[in-house]
C-alpha cells in the first residue's frame, strides 16, 4: 500500500486558517487579560501555569460582557471556583437570599450549668 501525499495547497491553506484563528484569539478579552495580568486567582490567589491556564477564567466585574476596556479596568482573573462563586453570590442576591436574616432565637439550655453549680458548691 503506497502512502498519499499530503495535497500543499491544503496544507497551506491550514496553516493560514489556524493564524487567522489564533490573531482573533489574541484580540479576545481573554487572551489580552492573560497578557495584562499575572495568572494569579483575584480571590483564592492560587497562581496558574501554562498546564492549567484554562482553568483560569476573566470575570468582568461590572458584570458587562460587552464592556472591555483596552486597560482592562473591567476585569478580574478568578479561577473557575472563585468566578462560579462570585456569579452565585449575585444571583442570589437577585433572588433576595441573605438579605433579611432569619430571626434567631437566644438560647435557653446551657451545658454548663452542673460544671458551674459544682465549682459554687465548693468554695
Amino acid at each position: 500500500m503506497q502512502s498519499k501525499k499530503p495535497d500543499p495547497s491544503k496544507l497551506d491553506k491550514i496553516v493560514a486558517d489556524a493564524r487567522r484563528a489564533a490573531d482573533l484569539r489574541e484580540g479576545g478579552y481573554r487572551e489580552r487579560s492573560l497578557k495584562m495580568y499575572p495568572w494569579i486567582c483575584g480571590r483564592c490567589m492560587r497562581e496558574f501555569t501554562r498546564a492549567n491556564v484554562q482553568q483560569l477564567t476573566v470575570h468582568h466585574r461590572d458584570h458587562n460582557h460587552d464592556n472591555n476596556p483596552a486597560d482592562g479596568s473591567n476585569w478580574e482573573l478568578l479561577c473557575l471556583y472563585c468566578h462560579d462563586n462570585e456569579h452565585s453570590r449575585y444571583l442570589e442576591a437577585d433572588r433576595g437570599a441573605g438579605l433579611a436574616a432569619a430571626k434567631v432565637q437566644a438560647a435557653t439550655h446551657n451545658p454548663f450549668a452542673a460544671a458551674l453549680a459544682g465549682l459554687k458548691k465548693k468554695d
